[in-house]
This record gives C-alpha cells, structure tokens and sequence, in this order.
C-alpha cells in the first residue's frame, strides 16, 4: 500500500472505518462492559478529541458532523449518570442540571451541521437525532418517545440490528404502555426472529423491567437474575440487584 493521502472512494472508505472504530471506543468508555466502573472516562475523551479532529479535516462530511454531535449530547450526561459513590444512575433519575450545557450546545450545532450536508438519514445522525430528544425534554416526562420510535424505525431501515430493535422495545414501552413494549421485545426472541440478543444480558434486563411494571414481579424476578448473571460490570450488577429490593418492597410476598 503507498504512502500517500487517499482519496476519491478510497477516503471514504477509510474514513467509515475511522468512524466505526470511533464509536466502538465511545460506547466502552460510556457504559463500560468489564470491570469495576460504570464509565471509562477517558475512552470517551479520547473519542471525542478524535471526533473534534476530523470535524476540522473533514468540514464537509456529514457523517462526521452526525458522530460528533451523537457522542457530545451523550457525553454531556456524564456527570449525573454517576453517583456519589461511582454508582449508576440510569436516565430517567438523571439530575437534568448537572447535564453541560455547552457540550449539548456543541452537539445540536454538529447534528444541524450534518443534517444540512445531507446527512441527516443516516445512522449516526439518527442516533444523535434521538439523543436529542433528551435533551430538549426538561423533565424525564416530557420526552417524545412517540417520535423516538419513529427515528428508531428510521433507523432500524437502513441499519438493522439487534440492539437498535431492542432499543426501540424500550421506547415502544415508554410511548405505548409496558405490555407494548413487551411485545416487541417477545418479537426479537421468535423463532423467526434474529436470535443474536439471547446471550445479551440487555434482553433479560429490559424485559423485567417491563414485566416489574405489569406488576408480574416473579418473572421480573427471574429475568434481572439472568442478567445479573450475565453482566460483567459491577456497576450494572449493584444496579440490577438494586432493582430488585425495589421489587421485594413493592410485592413481598409473591
């Protein structure tokens, strides 16, 4: 391979790669998979200072704009999705005032950016689109989960995945009531659906979520225990086992 700068077919080729790889980094340091923290801080630095880098290169590339804009909104929670102690705290209990507005700023402006280049269908910027759903939303109630399964179906056309359909799950759920959002997540484990969650402790976690809030508290019970068996991060361990005390309280006797 010469040395030299590609270009034509050959940059964007590389740059997709660039991308991906990006992201991958992003998405370990936000919600670690191993080990004894819930975030790896400095993965999401690192990611970020890429990002901004080729947001500077590559003026004119949208997706590049959409990724920058999906990891400064998401990154702009950093601060309240941990607690005192290190432990997690999931979105709907997030103290919004510690969100930095600056960073949700400078992602809206990346988000435009791409969507005025004509990036705006694509995957990065779909899943910058929804985070900021978030972000315009001042409580955890005024979320528009209704256009969040929206752009999840947007996104689920052009890039389907397992974990994007169980994210929709998850929003289905808050849209359209827990037995909603059940269903479709009983629609990804079918036989004739794609079987890649099974091994996922997510499928188990999301799926007692739903069924604590039908009230079905044995099942729940049983599916938080898979995925705390599945789970390698403490954090996310402490946080299921947490979950279910609240169940204990709530019915103690089933």
């Amino acid at each position: 391979m010469p040395f030299e700068t590609p270009r034509g077919d050959d940059l964007r080729g590389r740059v997709k790669s660039v991308l991906s790889v990006v992201y991958l980094i992003f998405n370990e340091g936000y919600t670690a998979t191993t080990g004894e923290e819930w975030m790896r801080a400095a993965l999401c630095d690192e990611a970020l200072r890429i990002g901004r880098m080729l947001a500077q290169l590559l003026p004119g590339d949208s997706e590049v704009h959409a990724l920058l804009a999906l990891m400064e909104l998401n990154a702009s929670r950093a601060g309240a999705r941990r607690g005192r102690n290190g432990e997690a705290i999931l979105l709907p209990d997030q103290d919004r005032s510690l969100w930095n507005d600056a960073q949700i700023q400078r992602g809206m402006t990346s988000l435009e950016q791409a969507q005025r280049l004509g990036g705006g269908g694509q995957p990065y910027a779909l899943q910058a689109a929804i985070a900021a759903c978030h972000m315009l939303a001042r409580t955890a109630e005024e979320t528009d989960w209704e256009r969040i399964v929206l752009l999840y179906d947007a996104l689920l056309q052009i890039n389907p995945s397992p974990i994007v359909a169980l994210n929709r799950a998850v929003a289905v759920g808050m849209a359209q009531g827990p037995a909603a959002g059940l269903d479709a997540v009983n629609a990804l484990t079918t036989p004739a659906a794609d079987s890649a969650l099974a091994g996922c402790h997510l499928l188990y976690s999301v799926r007692g979520d739903l069924l604590m809030k039908m009230g079905r508290f044995r099942e729940a019970r049983e599916e938080i225990q898979y995925a705390m068996a599945m789970t390698q991060n403490f954090r996310e361990q402490e946080l299921l086992t947490k979950r279910l005390k609240q169940m204990e309280k709530a019915a103690p006797t089933t």
